[in-house]
């Protein structure tokens, strides 16, 4: 069903596709993941041509506004995936940070990478 959260997420894979340049075939939709013997799903999930997950999206309906919790939400989601880059958005306001594991830090980022710089 499309609703207002799913309309956010399928025009953002078009962006990532047609954009960004991310193909559609390393491209997971609802990823499942354990966190905590929970199951839970990272909206979008992008794997690199080496099949490790490099990129999460956490999707959102246009009306919420991301916050501190839709920041922690994809930041317990990523302490299972252990993914370089983590992306918010609500359709209106998109936010990418790239994580650096070894400092334990992140920096936000002026925009959302492409394809070819988050599979390095």
């Amino acid at each position: 069903m499309l609703t207002p959260e799913e309309w956010v997420r399928q025009n953002f894979i078009h962006y990532l596709i047609e954009v960004k340049g991310f193909p559609k075939s390393l491209m997971a939709v609802e990823h499942s993941l354990k966190l905590n013997k929970m199951r839970k799903r990272a909206d979008i999930a992008v794997f690199g041509t080496k099949g490790k997950a490099l990129l999460i999206v956490e999707c959102k309906a246009s009306p919420v506004k991301i916050n501190q919790s839709v920041f922690d939400q994809i930041a317990r989601y990523n302490m299972a995936l252990k993914v370089k880059y983590i992306v918010v958005t609500n359709g209106l306001d998109h936010y990418a940070c790239q994580i650096d594991f070894e400092t334990n830090s992140y920096v936000f980022l002026e925009e959302i990478p492409d394809f070819d710089r988050v599979n390095l």
